[in-house]
């Protein structure tokens, strides 16, 4: 399983923003970004004679090359190789495609010394192309380039940062120097996508958890494993209660399963086929179990342990529909040059829930998940998003079932968000390998693009793990099952959160919803009054007690991002009243301790601001 405008800092007060066109929008600026690619991997050999190119595509937002050199390139470097790149720029140089043989292809590579040049031409089909940027420099390369480098604008380029990077993507072959770079048609749009970039960090989640202290990393314990803080487990805790409470209310039923399994298990579920390569490693007793896969591995998915329960007893058509629901940790073996902060782990935790219905409840069950779904990123003013029908590409064979199976599922599917009139998009070859899905695609703040809730229809492991129940006329029938996950990753969800929120949580997920400022050492056996008053109604608040100036409390809640600040000096405590500013609204002046534990309350519990 890959963010919204809330309680944002000040308003900006520049111009609109210019729209930057996606590489999708803009096949030329694909042709500029990959042949921009070209010029820099000749600007490199032209100041680095030793190094040796070896792939170098064009990226959503610019390129990359990789290069195998002595040494790791400085920021010097990138200036110079900026510089050299300009130089090329400004020759003019066209750019010509060239078809040769396989064998002069080899020979011309062979000549050059460039064995990683050969390493990719093995893998090449059949026609085998050359790009020359005129007569100076080649690479093997299937385009699309633009006919001249004097296409290529000089100010609308940059070269952003060094990166290491396995070849292959195999952390047991060469490491080498990947620089990324970016392109655009004009300087006005590298200037907004700088703009954006720094957006990007001043709301990377990364920075902002560790300021506001959520979650942490240790090489100890290993990348992709964040280590959830007292106040990251209150978001944690606070996400699943909520669900946990909406699941109740639509008889959901929770269910805990192990972490591990035997193989055997995600054998009959196809897993071990299908998806062994991003599944840690086995786990044996000894030698001859570990020949003959009798071990057991971590779990990268809880559906097949959910199949275990509704399996355990026989079930009969009045017991249907059942939803077994499980906030289930699985793991995955990813790249550890993927891993991303909380939006790409090894460890996460899913909002997994499995249904079990009979064929005719299937539509109406489906919609039902989706208005949940659609209840949830209403909660969480996610708003910005679209459906997208992750269906089977016919002619993979990443996938288990039948054709008239795949037809059943991805028709249910597609009548469910026609029937809701949403908006949504095919995308073949996207599909679970065991079941279509509908994906909900959020595009953040910053116009970028992550897979949240997810719905899926399977007649295929109902079929694998011979499920059955009981149907009214006696006979025994195969239920199907709906696999949804509303949050999807809880990690990757509080991830965009906190991108969203710029840090700024709404009172209801805030970890600290309320913190009293006592001017001065009198007032704070009154605040602690109030502070045990608020904690047994559930508001989660603390009391100041640094003995710091009353403005330098102020500003460190508001660094915190305290949603409801109470200032309590000797006219507080003698009116039984408290002081109150908030985020959202600013001061609202002397207020009850009784009706602000009211308001508190209510605003919590209908998830609206104080």
């Amino acid at each position: 399983m890959d963010k919204q405008p809330v309680q944002s800092a000040e308003p900006s007060q520049q111009a609109a923003p210019i729209k930057l066109p996606k590489t999708s929008e803009s096949e030329k600026l694909k042709r500029i970004r990959h042949t921009t690619s070209h010029v820099m991997a000749m600007a490199v050999q032209k100041l680095f004679p030793k190094a040796q190119v070896t792939i170098g595509p064009s990226t959503e937002t610019g390129f990359y090359y990789d290069f195998d050199v002595a040494e790791p390139f400085t920021d010097k470097d990138l200036k110079d190789i900026k510089k050299e790149m300009i130089k090329i720029i400004n020759k003019k140089l066209p750019v010509i495609r060239e078809e040769v043989t396989r064998e002069e292809a080899e020979q011309r590579i062979k000549k050059i010394n460039e064995p990683y040049k050969l390493e990719i031409l093995e893998g090449i089909s059949e026609p085998i192309t050359l790009y020359h940027l005129g007569n100076e420099w080649w690479d093997l390369c299937a385009g699309p380039h633009i006919e001249n480098t004097s296409e290529i604008n000089p100010k609308a380029i940059e070269l952003e940062t060094v990166a290491g990077a396995y070849w292959r993507g195999d952390e047991t072959k060469a490491q080498l120097q990947r620089i990324y770079g970016t392109a655009w048609e004009t300087a006005e749009q590298l200037t907004e996508y700088k703009r954006r970039k720094e957006e990007a960090l001043k709301r990377d989640h990364r920075k902002l958890g560790k300021e506001l202290g959520l979650f942490v990393f240790s090489d100890l314990v290993g990348p992709g494993l964040p280590l959830w803080t007292p106040k990251g487990t209150l978001i944690r805790s606070t996400l699943e209660d909520y669900l946990k409470q909406e699941q109740a209310k639509r008889g959901y039923l929770g269910v805990v399963t192990p972490h591990i399994a035997r193989i055997d298990l995600f054998k009959t579920s196809g897993h071990w086929q299908k998806y062994k390569e991003d599944m840690f490693p086995m786990m044996a007793d000894d030698q001859e179990s570990a020949e003959k896969e009798f071990g057991f591995v971590l779990k990268p998915m809880n559906c097949p342990f959910h199949i275990q329960i509704y399996k355990s007893e026989l079930r009969s058509y009045r017991d249907l529909p059942m939803r077994l629901a499980e906030f289930g940790t699985v793991y995955r073996y990813e790249q550890s040059g993927e891993l991303g902060g909380l939006t790409r782990v090894r460890g996460f935790t899913v909002d997994d829930s499995h249904l079990f219905v009979t064929p005719e409840q299937l539509d109406e069950e489906f919609l039902k998940v989706v208005d949940l779904i659609l209840n949830v990123f209403k909660s969480l003013q996610l708003k910005n998003f679209k459906a997208r029908l992750s269906f089977r590409d016919p002619a993979s064979d990443k996938y288990i079932g039948t054709d008239d199976v795949w037809e059943k599922s991805q028709g249910a599917i597609r009548k469910a968000v026609q029937t809701l009139g949403m908006d949504y998009f095919e995308a073949p070859g996207e599909a679970a390998f065991y079941g279509p899905k509908l994906d909900f695609i959020f595009q953040d703040a910053l116009e970028r693009e992550w897979q949240l809730g997810t719905v899926q229809v399977d007649y295929n492991l109902p079929e694998r793990f011979e499920l059955e129940y009981v149907a009214e006329d006696g006979t025994r029938k195969r239920p199907v099952m709906i696999h949804r996950a509303p949050f999807g990753s809880l990690e990757r969800l509080i991830g965009i959160l906190i991108e969203e929120y710029v840090g700024d949580f709404p009172l209801w997920l805030a970890p600290v919803q309320v913190r009293l400022l006592p001017v001065s050492d009198p007032q704070l056996e009154y605040v602690k009054d109030v502070v045990d008053k608020m904690r047994l109604m559930g508001i989660r608040a603390e009391a100041d007690t640094s003995g710091e100036r009353l403005g330098k409390m102020i500003r460190n809640a508001e660094t915190q991002k305290i949603p409801v600040m109470a200032v309590v000096g000797a006219k507080e405590v003698e009116s039984n009243t408290l002081s109150i500013r908030t985020r959202a609204s600013g001061e609202l002046g002397a207020i009850s301790v009784t009706e602000v534990i009211e308001k508190v309350t209510e605003a919590i519990t209908n998830h609206t601001n104080f």
